[in-house]
């Protein structure tokens, strides 16, 4: 049934939708380099729809639309507002780094990012399993298209391909397991299916056949291992503008199907879903800080991060159901800690990869580790705030990770069960060791000339013996990438004039400058 209150629960949908195809045709004639006036445009709604869903948020009502297939709650309005948000800062940072690289001949980023939203926003407010899936299948549509955008770039086409090829896996996997459970309860809406399999009348080995479908589903979309291996390909390759819109937003839309899809429709399997999830987690908080190690790529390095963050998230949901007694103060403390991880988590991914964007230059990606050496000397205050999004990550107290992290460990321990309590004191474990590489970024010294870059300054200094070119006090030049014989002094300042590529990331008043020393 249809009627005002069914309107009424998707008014900021119908807002974002109708002005995503209005965009698109403004675009027509648009012929700025930098695309403003559809750039306007696009902020001017998304801020529109911001405070829409802000109002509806604060409100606090609950009300179901078009025969329940859609819901509309705080939770799911809050979650909305703050992926709206994620994406307004995600075009503010990537327009000049889109611009600089091609990526504006057309309007397609902005109008994608759209449709990318209003996927995201059906898939939080889906009350029903095809609602669900469609959200879904708009967002994975929009973000392949994003991550191919830059087509002159081998490295972002091989990453759309791997993105696309695995994504459809995952989809294939989700609507299978929903199959599965529409076949057994008979009924698409997450309510009757929750009525369903609360009765007791189905049988138990055919609900979980398919709810095994719906989690590795799921557990593609959040990026947790064994499910996590497009993870650190699509960040690296993507367009970092890009891969700032996969990492941030879509995660709040995929913990909204979480909920939605194990909470409010299969609670009553919650002992067999929290094994499940217990599994990906530790798996996740494993792989993904052990892997993180060893990258030399920040967004590489991040992407692995990402990963051990999500398995803190899943470890949020575990504590809800405590041998199969559903306790209010529980399930409140567990799957609110939860949300409140992925929120703060999205908040600090969107600064940390706004600080490489802003780094960037044409010709220069700032997206290696040694790249950040010697940023303090050359922009304290990008160095300062990535130190603070990086300590956040790492759970240093008093940012807000710290206060994530604590939640959702407070959430594992009050449940009094032994198994959660030695999950938080792993999840601690693995902290300290996320930690490692994450204090590793914000301690990159710098070489003198002739070293490789990520190699230990004490050992590469001694390498050279007499006229070698020694760098200011500063920034290392990166002149010696292009000059194979950088040890010459000649050549070295033959350097400065041939390649500008590794000097564009200073500002002009403060480029370092090449200088003769006898010291070794």
């Amino acid at each position: 049934m249809i009627d005002n209150i069914s309107w009424l629960a998707i008014y900021p949908e119908i807002v974002l939708l109708a002005m995503a195809c209005v965009i698109m045709l403004v675009d027509l004639g648009v012929h700025s380099p930098r695309r403003t006036g559809t750039y306007v445009l696009t902020m001017l709604t998304l801020a529109v729809v911001a405070v829409l869903q802000g109002v509806y948020a604060s409100s606090g009502n609950t009300f179901y639309g078009f025969g329940n297939m859609v819901v509309s709650d705080a939770m799911g309005n809050w979650l909305k507002c703050f992926a709206t948000v994620a994406v307004m800062v995600t075009l503010v940072y990537g327009r000049p780094y889109a611009a600089d690289r091609g990526m504006l001949r057309g309007g397609e980023l902005f109008t994608l990012s759209m449709l990318a939203l209003l996927g995201m926003f059906i898939m939080i407010s889906g009350n029903n399993f095809l609602v669900i899936y469609l959200g879904l299948e708009l967002l994975t549509l929009s973000s392949y298209t994003l991550v191919a955008l830059r087509r002159d770039n081998a490295m972002a086409t091989e990453a759309a391909m791997k993105y696309f090829v695995l994504g459809a896996m995952a989809s294939g996997f989700l609507l299978y397991g929903l199959s599965m459970l529409y076949g057994a309860t008979g009924s698409l809406d997450i309510g009757q299916v929750f009525k369903a399999v609360n009765s007791g009348q189905i049988r138990h080995q055919v609900l979980v056949f398919g709810l095994v479908f719906v989690v590795a589903g799921l557990a593609f979309k959040l990026g947790v291992v064994p499910f996590h291996m497009w993870i650190p390909d699509v960040y690296q390759g993507a367009p970092t503008a890009v891969t700032l819109m996969i990492g941030g937003a879509p995660k709040l839309a995929a913990f909204a199907i979480t909920i939605r899809l194990l909470v409010d429709g299969l609670l009553p399997l919650a002992i067999d879903w929290q094994q499940m999830l217990a599994v990906l987690a530790i798996g996740s908080l494993l792989v993904g800080n052990l892997a993180a190690i060893a990258q030399t790529n920040l967004k590489r390095m991040l992407a692995y991060s990402t990963i051990s963050q999500m398995g803190f998230v899943l470890l949020g949901l575990l504590s809800g159901v405590i041998n199969g007694n559903v306790d209010a103060a529980a399930v409140e403390s567990a799957y609110s800690s939860a949300m409140f991880y992925v929120v703060s988590y999205v908040l600090t991914t969107l600064a940390a990869f706004g600080v490489i964007l802003l780094l960037a230059r044409e010709g220069f990606e700032s997206e290696e580790i040694a790249d950040l050496a010697g940023l303090n000397q050359r922009s304290p205050l990008y160095a300062g705030v990535m130190a603070v999004c990086l300590f956040s990550m790492a759970g240093i107290p008093p940012l807000v990770g710290f206060y994530a992290k604590l939640s959702v460990l407070q959430a594992l321990v009050a449940s009094g069960q032994g198994l959660y309590i030695a999950l938080a004191v792993f999840a601690v474990l693995m902290s300290l060791i996320g930690a490692f590489y994450y204090l590793r970024v914000g301690n990159q010294r710098v070489c003198a000339p002739g070293c490789s870059r990520g190699v230990d300054c004490q050992r590469c200094t001694g390498a050279g013996a007499g006229l070698v070119a020694r760098w200011f006090d500063g920034p290392v030049c990166r002149c010696h990438r292009a000059c194979p014989g950088h040890l010459n002094p000649i050549k070295v300042l033959l350097c400065l004039k041939l390649d500008r590529s590794g000097l564009s990331s200073w500002p002009r008043s403060s480029r370092p400058t090449c200088r003769l020393s006898t010291t070794g």
